[in-house]
């Protein structure tokens, strides 16, 4: 009987790593014999069967039925996942990867290519965000009106972020008018800071409004809705929530809906996202997410956080089961975030 909590010998993590590749590879039940067969095992199939049983014994392994092989639980996956380095990702994955994303034009863009990019090479679920620099510099805004009295309001910032905002003001604006007030703000505030730029404006509109200026009256509708405002709200996209629906989670109907329910919800994948993956340029894995929620306790994430040289943070990830390639989603992740560091250079 192994001691609880000590660490294992080499012996036993290279049979238990073995196990484990085994079950991602099949997804059987692993029997000693199977372990055998390995060319840099030099030990019979008895040997073997013993250290599974102690390893069965700490944790490490579940027998699913009396005659059946062993299956790796959770504590086996999180100490797999602790050994596992980066693997080379074959150059038409990487090329693909450069072209789609080189691809978007805007940040915004590009998470939702990284995404979907994701779940195309892991075939599980991918997860993209970026959360904007508190220091954006304003590169041009467009104004657009619309119907009953509605404005889209455009703003694009030097780091590559587009957001779109419909309003309604309190009186219709002529197309020459929102002509007008769009080159007033991008002649005065290119390269501001949206906070500075939007502190400006208000400033000239109070200095101003004794002299009933035209221009500035209007800026005040629309800096009543928000103008110029700094957003901290992190762009998001997400694929492949699919992919979960053919997994055997061991979830009840209920709890599949609850677990649906909590990734289509942005606050909840946001949650996941900064608890997990708070140290920029390392890749971290997590196995078992039921601290998250309570319907992803079979689940896995693994990913990396990307500061670029914008001042945004970029975040991608994949979430999937525990039985996955581990090589190949490390290597995928690592992978889009450097391309995004290099676009977005």
């Amino acid at each position: 009987m192994l001691l609880c909590g000590r660490e294992l010998s080499p012996r036993e993590r290279i049979i238990l790593h073995a196990v484990v590749r085994a079950y991602i590879d099949t997804g059987e039940p692993v029997g000693s014999r199977t372990i055998s067969r390995l060319r840099d095992l030099a030990l019979s199939p008895a040997s073997i069967r013993n250290v599974m049983a102690d390893l069965a014994d700490e944790g490490y392994l579940a027998q699913p039925h009396t005659s059946a092989g062993r299956i790796p639980t959770s504590k086996a996956f999180r100490e797999f996942a602790g050994g596992v380095n980066a693997g080379p990702l074959p150059h038409a994955d990487c090329q693909h990867i450069f072209n789609e994303l080189r691809s978007g034009e805007t940040l915004e863009e590009r998470v939702g290519i990284a995404s979907r990019v994701l779940t195309q090479i892991t075939r599980n679920v991918g997860i993209a965000s970026a959360l904007p620099s508190s220091a954006q510099e304003l590169e041009h805004i467009e104004l657009v009106g619309l119907s009953e009295k509605r404005v889209l309001m455009i703003v694009a910032t030097r780091d590559q972020m587009v957001r779109h905002r419909v309003v309604t003001l309190d009186r219709m604006l002529s197309n020459d008018d929102l002509i007008q007030l769009r080159n007033y703000v991008n002649t005065s505030f290119a390269g501001w800071t949206l906070e500075k730029a939007r502190a400006e404006l208000l400033r000239r509109i109070e200095e101003e409004r004794a002299m009933y200026d035209a221009v500035l009256q209007q800026l005040t509708l629309l800096c009543q809705k928000g103008l110029l405002q700094t957003d901290s709200d992190p762009q998001l996209a997400m694929d492949g929530a699919s992919w979960l629906v053919g997994l055997d989670l061991h979830l009840t109907r209920e709890r599949m809906r609850d677990l649906f329910r909590a990734l289509e919800e942005k606050k909840q994948v946001v949650s996941l996202l900064d608890r997990f993956l708070e140290m920029p340029g390392k890749v971290a894995i997590h196995v078992g997410l039921a601290d998250a929620h309570p319907a992803m306790s079979d689940l896995t994430l693994i990913g990396v956080a990307v500061d670029l040289p914008s001042g945004a943070r970029a975040r991608v990830a994949v979430l999937g089961p525990m039985r996955m390639q581990y090589e190949k989603v490390i290597s995928t992740v690592l992978q889009i975030g450097r391309t995004f560091e290099t676009l977005q250079s």
